[in-house]
């Protein structure tokens, strides 16, 4: 399915057919370099009161990736994916992310909480408080954008790829299919992509998210002691969240272990106090 938004068309992965409006929706986010296929693998998992949605988020995948960077900002991202979300008449929501699909998940629950049923958050972060260390970022981010335009996908994804984030997924029996799939990304949606949102830029959120009051997971995996330590003190701020861990797993859980994945999701659906927020808001 396409969805234009400002005359970017955008791809969502749906199954119209089997869409009824008393069913919930769950619209999971990708990361960066990733796609909506991403998530298929839980798609028929999900309890029949369910409904998900992937969206290839703008640079990515099948969605357009428009020359103009103020198309890649935060609050561009947020506007989105509210016209997507409008346009499918979507009015509450489980939204649910990973690493960078998760700082746009987040930015957009802090936007429109009030829509939001439940969120899960893989690998996630609130964003970065101290100005030095954003400013760091902005630019280190910034060359990576030049290191794209110049060398070109292929290059860039074997690079990006042997960042010690990812070590853990080479094990996984299609790594070369799952890198290769990336090379698929275009040079100008990864290189605005990352001008645009780059977790320097992204405002931090650390004294915002004890806003939120609707249920979150939170999801990492044991090797990622970086995003394993965020989230802990995620935890600790947010008014209503668990923390799950995956143990011998690395930053993509879903892709390193998503059977666990799916046990952790399921499980947090079920949960009674999700369940009682859900009511409420009714």
């Amino acid at each position: 399915m396409k969805i234009k938004v400002d005359q970017i068309e955008f791809n969502i992965l749906i199954d119209e057919k089997n869409y009824k409006e008393e069913k919930t929706p769950i619209i999971f986010l990708h990361g960066f370099t990733g796609c909506a296929e991403d998530w298929l693998f839980i798609f028929d998992k999900l309890p029949s009161e369910y409904y998900p949605i992937a969206i290839d988020l703008i640079g990515h995948g099948l969605t357009d990736s428009p020359d103009d960077p103020n198309y890649y900002t935060c609050r561009a991202i947020v506007n989105q994916l509210n016209y997507i979300f409008e346009s499918l008449k979507i009015h509450k929501l489980i939204l649910c992310g990973y690493s960078m699909g998760g700082r746009a998940a987040l930015s957009y629950c802090l936007h429109y909480p009030q829509k939001i049923i439940a969120s899960i958050f893989e690998s996630t972060t609130a964003g970065i408080e101290d100005i030095t260390i954003k400013k760091e970022r902005v630019i280190s981010d910034f060359l990576l954008a030049e290191k794209i335009r110049e060398e070109g996908i292929e290059s860039f994804i074997d690079y990006w790829m042997n960042n010690p984030l990812f070590k853990t997924q080479k094990e996984i029996p299609e790594y070369e299919l799952i890198k290769k799939k990336k090379y698929k990304n275009s040079v100008i949606g990864l290189s605005n992509l990352l001008m645009g949102f780059s977790t320097g830029l992204m405002p931090s959120y650390w004294d915002k998210i004890n806003q939120l009051e609707f249920p979150v997971l939170l999801i990492t995996g044991s090797l990622d002691e970086k995003y394993t330590s965020i989230s802990k003190r995620m935890k600790e701020k947010l008014k209503n969240a668990e923390h799950k861990i995956a143990e011998s797993c690395g930053h993509n859980v879903h892709l390193e272990k998503p059977d666990v994945f799916i046990k952790f999701v399921l499980d947090f659906l079920n949960n009674k106090k999700r369940k009682q927020y859900e009511l409420q808001l009714d």
